[in-house]
């Protein structure tokens, strides 16, 4: 594929949670499109190993090890970027945390928080930093996973869905404040799929019975280029509904 025909070619693209599932499967699939990949991952071995698989594709990224509940470390993520680039392309806010599965009434305080933090402030904080990066870009794209349990909220979910309807409503707020600008922000909720987090809340379920991470990436892709005019707009790809 020569550099012409990459979609994504000489677009700068941040994702968080990029060390697997969803988030590796997104960054491999930006940089064979020609994004340059600005890695966010806890931990530095596994977004090596991320890196490795980018390089022998024949694609660049730049690592960061980042938790998302470093307060400091995100609101200087904008600044940084801004002196190295100038500018941020793409944004996938794709980390996130389950949580515990259990009644409201047995859920500690600090469990509660971590689910909110990492899931709902992060990505806020986020939009925070990184929104004058994206207005700089001329098609600044935004895109965060969200999830089924957001409007359909199940018994012992809480946190979790909690956090991602707080989602969806930050992002459709934001999507109204950008209307005027060249930036343009979605949701995308995947659907059942083979991931760490799925098996940790199905532990009975057969993997093999699910779509593997990849099967999210041609939506990525789409809402993250230029020719892009959604705005505000959930893609479900469970239901292929866009709401």
């Amino acid at each position: 594929m020569n550099n012409n025909s990459r979609r994504l070619a000489d677009r700068l693209a941040l994702v968080t949670g990029a060390t697997r599932g969803i988030g590796r499967a997104v960054a491999l699939a930006y940089a064979q499109e020609g994004a340059h990949l600005i890695l966010v991952g806890r931990t530095a071995g596994a977004l090596e190993e991320v890196d490795d698989e980018i390089r022998a594709i024949g694609g660049s990224a730049t690592l960061l090890t980042l938790d998302l509940k470093s307060h400091d470390k995100i609101d200087a993520l904008g600044p940084t970027i801004y002196q190295r680039w100038n500018k941020l392309d793409i944004l996938v806010g794709n980390a996130g945390i389950l949580g515990p599965l259990s009644p409201l009434g047995h859920v500690s305080a600090d469990a509660w928080n971590e689910v909110i933090e990492i899931n709902l402030t992060a990505n806020w904080r986020l939009i925070r930093t990184l929104d004058p990066l994206l207005r700089r870009s001329n098609a600044g794209r935004a895109i965060f996973v969200s999830s089924g349990a957001a409007i359909a909220p199940r018994a012992y979910w809480g946190p979790y869905a909690a956090s991602k309807a707080g989602l969806e409503a930050l992002v459709r707020a934001y999507a109204g404040e950008i209307a005027n600008t060249p930036v343009r922000v979605n949701l995308l909720n995947p659907g059942p799929t083979r991931t760490a987090m799925r098996a940790k809340a199905f532990p009975g379920e057969d993997p093999a019975s699910l779509q593997s991470p990849e099967h999210t990436v041609d939506t990525f892709i789409k809402l993250a280029l230029p020719s892009c005019t959604d705005n505000g707009k959930l893609f479900d790809l469970r239901t292929g509904a866009v709401r």
